[in-house]
């Protein structure tokens, strides 16, 4: 396998695949080092022959990553995720999350090279975007290639958990072992997951800040899944670990590279015959007028269900019960099948913060 110099050169320790030269020691600091911060890995590069074929497929791997940089910044709201490149015309598959919404989101190689990409197309069924960057390369993820994540295979999961990654550092590197197939039962806050479908529980801790979209491999290379968003179990209310198998996603990844829309599917799910009235909630929204105008309040009424929710002026809202809207249009679409008389979560960005705003009926 060849390997650019540049990264080969690259990181002089790692915590995963570095001969311990004081096996005692070693072993005692890893312990610590995986409870604290799991295992993430700068990969050493020099002499790959020394370093066993592990370490080759994961430095071969990480020239098929990206880091992604776009909106946020604000408390609870991070400015930067994972990806993936999944196409020869430098397709970028990722999570749809509010670091898209930025005109252009940056991207960053392994090897440092930075390119402005665009969302060509998203799955709101899957969370899941692509991103057009109009840059060939010959270093990308063949989802006709992808592989079945089974009990017990170990892997490595690439991200840039944390945003610890810049320039042309390489993204972090975890390993781990697929504990377990199972249909994903999880919250985003109060309210379940949009994706409720089958997924491959990782022992790796993975579920951190950046890391979705990231790439879930095997030893040898093969494409399992992609790490998903920041999930808890709804159930044991604890952080899920885990990938969304590519199998779920390779045929909604082809249809939006080819330019095709994909609508939210209902299947679960039907209109309200008491749909929300923001009118009646007390909320009065900025005026329409573009295709995609922002989800902005421009006027709370005094004493309405939305003022002593706490909702402001100028607030914009992001989420509604754990539904992203990207636009007024989009907010407008998800009440129609939420009954005027329960309670509405918002996420709200007021100023430099994030808000959850809860809405009960009078």
């Amino acid at each position: 396998m060849n390997i650019p110099s540049r990264l080969r050169s690259r990181a002089d320790d790692s915590i995963l695949f570095r001969k311990p030269q004081q096996p005692g020691l070693w072993l005692g600091c890893c312990s610590v080092l995986w409870l604290a911060i799991a295992p993430v890995a700068p990969l050493r590069g020099d002499e790959p022959q020394q370093l066993g074929s592990v370490n080759e497929v994961a430095v071969s791997a990480e020239l098929k990553t990206v880091k992604l940089y776009g909106a946020g910044g604000f408390r609870g709201l991070d400015a930067y995720q994972s990806g993936m490149l999944v196409s020869a015309e430098g397709h970028i598959l990722t999570v749809w999350s509010t670091v898209l919404d930025v005109e252009k989101v940056v991207a960053i190689a392994s090897d440092g090279s930075r390119f402005e990409a665009e969302v060509q197309g998203i799955d709101p069924n899957l969370e899941i975007a692509i991103l057009a960057t109009g840059q060939p390369t010959q270093h990308y993820f063949d989802l006709n290639q992808a592989t079945e994540p089974q009990i017990g295979d170990r892997v490595l999961a690439l991200s840039n958990l944390f945003g610890i990654a810049t320039g042309s550092e390489m993204s972090s590197i975890q390993k781990g072992v697929i504990m377990a197939r199972t249909e994903l039962n999880a919250r985003r806050g109060s309210f379940p997951s949009v994706y409720q479908g089958p997924v491959a529980i990782i022992d790796a801790m993975t579920n951190n800040p950046g890391a979705a979209g990231g790439a879930l491999i095997t030893f040898q290379g093969q494409l399992v899944g992609m790490l998903g968003k920041e999930l808890r179990d709804s159930e044991a209310n604890i952080w899920l670990n885990y990938a969304i198998p590519i199998a779920q996603l390779r045929a909604s990844v082809q249809d939006l590279i080819a330019g095709k829309a994909i609508a939210r599917t209902n299947a679960t799910r039907s209109p309200s015959d008491r749909p929300v009235d923001l009118g009646k909630l007390g909320v009065v929204m900025v005026p329409n007028v573009l295709a995609k105008t922002p989800a902005y309040v421009d006027m709370i009424h005094p004493d309405s269900p939305a003022a002593h929710g706490g909702l402001q002026n100028d607030d914009l809202i992001l989420f509604v019960n754990s539904i992203r809207v990207v636009s007024q249009s989009a907010l407008n679409s998800e009440l129609k099948y939420l009954d005027r008389g329960d309670e509405i979560s918002l996420l709200v960005q007021r100023g430099s913060e994030l808000k959850e705003i809860i809405l009960t009926p009078q």
